[in-house]
């Protein structure tokens, strides 16, 4: 159609070209277009014709302003379409126009088109150089953002790699790592599926397979796709794949039964109503450009008066093949003539759907896109109203410019471009349902806004239907997901979705699903018996409510009140002559420190605390010397007692009573002077000791300082040493009732159970040391105070007939106690 500024088209009307050779000596004639007609491309190029008499009739776009139009059928080649775009380039003058501006004749302001990502490529880069601006419908290859390259290029659809990130996160929302990829063999399904694979990668998802093919491979290219697919562990296909080339190898796959498959679409294919029909594909899913109403197509699409269809051959070809007959113009004898009486409002095609107005819609918005940017180069407003000059004459250069700049809504859709050509990203999720007639429909179940912040672009607002129509999302990976406790360790030589799901190691833990690595606990920490919780430690002491405390803290308190108890029997029985031959003053000096030293095995029991710790080892060390003492006095008492006996011997006015007790003040001030010295250098402190056991903490007294540790034992051990050997010498004395026996026997027990402390205590684990230490204690003092008063209690109560000085003093009697 004739105007005063014309738009250019170019659409895939027939699916192949005809094939002839040239022979070089005549001139070629244009290319001619054989094949299928696609009804779906015709309504493309009618609703183009529809939206430029929509602006002719407005008063408000282009008043006064007569658009026209050029419509090439590419025959979906690229040849042809590149063909296409010199035409549109020069024009069909067969006159060479030698006028000043012979650049410009024939050439159409913008052109719409094409439908393919790789004959967009070769439009644009004929048109590219003349700055004639090229928009695109159904052209997505990312590669065409490229200003570089694709200077002119602008496209109302959104680029693949929009869709590419879109789908990426549409299979990792499903939780399927585990895939297999098939694109077409063009522009549109290399850069496509580059686009998504490297998506796929960052969201860690693994691919089994990729495969390409393309419509015009041999037959045995498909076959060895289709094999592929078949024998494939991945149950999801992501299928980035044009069309024409989605329709051949699905009837190839069609032909052999095979496992199902979840098959993720493109928009490409997803949406076309022609591909409903493979009904093994029921449940698929993908992204498809928003639905539309465009009011009045529909009865344009119809409105096709049959002067109209016999003057176009388009349209000729496509009544014919509608409805299955032939125009009386061309009309064999033998087959059978339309009559007229074919009612085209009841024809069930895509030129003629209107229900799921998609890409139609991305036609629409272009050339009102172009519309929009011729307006604003011929067209001013003066009060009020619009002014356009037809005879203004304009460039394409201008049109480019300002196509970059427009920015309106039409019929409630808004159209702009960003600085590559390129629309705000905006997809329905669409999901292939079966209907209850058996027969499937394209459902929308979600929505996909890029512009939206990152995290809140993609959302599902329907139930979906999977595969052989389950409403259970279906499993699509190469190794089951590792729960909580566990790590993932890859398997050699195959993708990081396959692994092996491994325990995490003893004090590791994993507390999320397919943990690449286990983590330590913290120190105080151990994992529970799953290893996916990091749990406190139990804290362990030698405790009053535990058996073992109790059953020392007895024998601690009994050991006490058996010292009281013989305390009192003594001094009960203080004039008796037992008790005044064996220095009644130590022994109740000595029964005083047995007592304190059975009471500080309590400060050992109990949660360890600063004045705790330092309580028991000082308490300990500073009874058990004046204990010693007292025991050592003793000894010295009998040892002067025999030499005071010889003639002429005064020994004993030198250890008096006096003496006796400066000697146990003495020696238990060098112990608490000791202790000082630790206290003040280094104390013990409570500790947390978590060396020891790996799953529970041990509260325990450190040491603070060693060398006080063992100086103050040190120092209790060689009075001992001291004590014994004074007690062996002097246990052959005379008398009925020699004491430095019993002492002698007291310190053997008492210097037995520390020498076999020593290693005991470096051994024992956690609070079992502190309760050998208390052993330590407790049998050492019972040792004592059995050996040294046990035979004079007996005597004073149960045998007073010896309790005598006459039976004492005898030293032809028995000596057996």
């Amino acid at each position: 159609m004739e105007g005063d500024y014309v738009i250019g088209g170019v659409f895939a009307i027939h699916r192949y070209k005809h094939t002839e050779k040239h022979n070089y000596t005549t001139m070629p004639e244009l290319q001619r277009c054989t094949g299928s007609l696609d009804h779906r491309q015709l309504r493309f190029s009618h609703a183009m014709v529809f939206a430029i008499e929509e602006i002719n009739n407005s008063t408000e776009l282009l008043p006064g302003i007569k658009l026209g139009y050029q419509i090439h059928d590419s025959c979906a080649s690229v040849q042809i379409a590149a063909q296409a775009a010199f035409q549109l380039s020069n024009g069909l003058d067969p006159v060479f126009d030698t006028g000043d501006n012979c650049s410009q004749s024939g050439m159409v302001m913008a052109i719409i088109g094409e439908s393919s990502s790789t004959r967009s490529i070769s439009v644009s880069h004929v048109i590219g150089s003349f700055n004639i601006p090229q928009v695109s419908h159904f052209a997505t290859c990312a590669c065409l953002s490229d200003k570089q390259q694709y200077p002119s290029f602008f496209r109302t659809i959104p680029s693949d790699q929009f869709q590419a990130d879109a789908l990426a996160k549409l299979v990792k929302h499903f939780g399927w790592t585990w895939i297999g990829a098939v694109r077409s063999d063009s522009d549109y399904g290399n850069n496509g599926m580059a686009s998504f694979l490297e998506a796929a990668q960052k969201e860690g998802i693994c691919v089994e397979y990729s495969e390409s093919f393309y419509r015009t491979h041999p037959r045995s290219r498909i076959q060895r796709v289709a094999d592929v697919i078949r024998r494939s562990t991945a149950v999801v296909i992501v299928a980035f794949v044009a069309y024409p080339d989605m329709r051949i190898l699905l009837e190839e796959l069609s032909l052999e039964a095979f496992r199902p498959r979840q098959w993720i679409g493109s928009e490409a294919w997803v949406t076309n109503p022609d591909m409903l029909r493979f009904s093994f594909c029921a449940g698929a899913i993908g992204f498809g450009i928003h639905q539309s109403v465009i009011p009045g197509l529909r009865d344009f699409l119809l409105d096709l008066s049959p002067t109209e269809v016999a003057a176009s051959p388009v349209l000729t070809e496509f009544w014919e093949d509608s409805f299955n007959c032939r125009l009386e113009k061309s009309a064999a004898t033998d087959e059978s003539l339309c009559d007229g009486t074919e009612a085209i409002d009841t024809l069930q095609s895509p030129y003629t759907d209107t229900s799921q107005l998609r890409i139609t819609n991305m036609v629409y918005k272009a050339v009102y896109a172009i519309a929009h940017a011729i307006h604003n180069v011929v067209c001013r407003n003066t009060n009020s109203t619009t002014q356009c000059d037809k005879f203004t004459r304009i460039e394409s250069k201008q049109i480019l410019a300002q196509l970059k700049k427009v920015n309106f809504s039409q019929n409630g859709y808004d159209v702009s471009f960003d600085a590559n050509g390129d629309p705000v990203a905006k997809y329905e999720l669409v999901n292939w349902q079966k209907t209850e007639s058996g027969s499937i429909e394209l459902v929308t179940v979600g929505l996909y806004d890029a512009s939206l912040p990152v995290g809140q672009e993609f959302r599902i607002n329907r139930n979906l239907t999977w595969m052989e129509g389950s409403t259970e999302v279906p499993v699509s990976v190469c190794s089951d997901s590792c729960p909580p406790g566990t790590r993932k360790v890859l398997q050699k030589g195959k993708p990081i979705c396959c692994y092996d799901c491994i325990p995490c190691p003893e004090g590791e833990v994993s507390n999320a699903t397919d943990s690449p690595d286990c983590f330590p606990c913290p120190k105080e920490f151990w994992p529970n018996a799953e290893r996916d919780t990091c749990f406190p430690k139990p804290v362990e002491f030698l405790s009053f409510d535990e058996v073992l405390g109790i059953i020392l803290a007895a024998f601690s308190v009994g050991g006490a009140c058996l010292a009281i108890i013989t305390a009192a029997v003594l001094f009960r029985h203080r004039s008796s002559p037992i008790v005044r031959a064996n220095n009644s003053e130590l022994s109740f000096l000595l029964l005083f420190s047995l007592t304190l030293c059975f009471l500080c095995s309590l400060t050992f029991i109990g949660a360890p605390s600063e004045w705790s710790c330092m309580l028991r080892h000082t308490a300990f060390g500073i009874t058990f010397v004046l204990c010693i003492s007292c025991v050592l006095g003793k000894t010295i008492v009998v040892l002067m007692a025999f030499k005071a006996t010889l003639p002429g011997s005064n020994v004993m006015k030198w250890f008096g009573p006096p003496q006796q007790r400066m000697t146990v003040v003495s020696f238990t001030f060098i112990q608490v002077l000791i202790c000082t010295i630790w206290l003040v250098v280094n104390p013990p402190f409570p500790m947390k000791n978590l060396s020891t056991y790996k799953k529970r903490i041990i509260l325990e007294c450190a040491l603070g300082s060693a060398i006080g540790f063992w100086a103050v034992l040190g120092y209790i051990g060689l009075l001992a040493v001291f004590c014994l050997v004074l007690a062996v010498l002097a246990r052959k004395l005379p008398d009925n009732f020699n004491e430095a026996k019993l002492i002698t026997f007291s310190m053997l027990i008492f210097c037995a159970v520390w020498i076999t402390f020593i290693p005991a205590y470096v051994s024992s684990p956690g609070k079992f040391t502190v309760a050998v230490e208390i052993f330590a204690i407790l049998a050492s003092s019972f040792g004592l105070t059995f050996c040294i008063f046990a035979p004079k209690c007996f005597i004073i109560l149960f045998q007073p007939e010896k309790n005598t000085k006459k039976h004492l003093m005898n030293k032809n009697q028995s000596k057996s106690i």
